[in-house]
């Protein structure tokens, strides 16, 4: 099945990513939303695969989680040092997330948004790998788990980049 947007998913995630990157760096990490000025909680960063693990245990341990996704959440999702060091990507056969870590790279992977990321298409599991139901089940991840100040974010970043996506009852 073709991929049509992703590069689209990707740019809006990177336009994310740059903001939280910023923000981190900053004393007090506010934002100028069109305006308003958003205080936007910081991005949590990993260490190494096994504290990425526990995270991703614990997001689908969340009831609200396991209500929306029941037959998702039941199967486990593991987590491996991935070779390559410019992508991280989700294997759908073996459920299992392929991080490159500080080991073969910078640890850009390290962070929270790549993880909810490639969780999400765990979760979504179905349709293009980046099309409307991937989006907007990231977009509720990014939500609920990083805060809804980013995730006022990317729906943003998503109309900035043109990503289709709906609600996750729609999709």
């Amino acid at each position: 099945m073709r991929d049509n947007q992703r590069q689209r998913v990707y740019d809006a995630e990177y336009l994310v990513r740059d903001t939280l990157a910023s923000l981190a760096k900053a004393d007090v990490p506010t934002f100028d939303f069109y305006g308003s000025s958003l205080l936007v909680p910081l991005e949590r960063k990993f260490g190494d695969l096994e504290s990425i693990q526990r995270y991703i245990d614990a997001v689908l341990g969340l009831n609200w989680v396991k209500d929306m996704w029941p037959e998702r959440t039941v199967l486990p999702v593991r987590v491996r040092r991935r070779a390559g060091r410019r992508f991280a990507h989700y294997e759908p056969l073996t459920r299992t997330l392929a991080i490159p870590d500080r080991t073969n790279s910078s640890g850009w992977a390290l962070r929270e948004i790549v993880i909810l990321h490639e969780l999400s298409h765990h979760l979504a599991n179905h349709g293009e790998a980046h099309g409307p139901a991937f989006a907007s089940t990231f977009l509720h991840m990014v939500r609920e788990v990083m805060g809804p100040e980013v995730g006022l974010l990317l729906t943003d970043s998503y109309a900035q980049h043109g990503v289709r996506f709906g609600s996750l009852a729609s999709v």
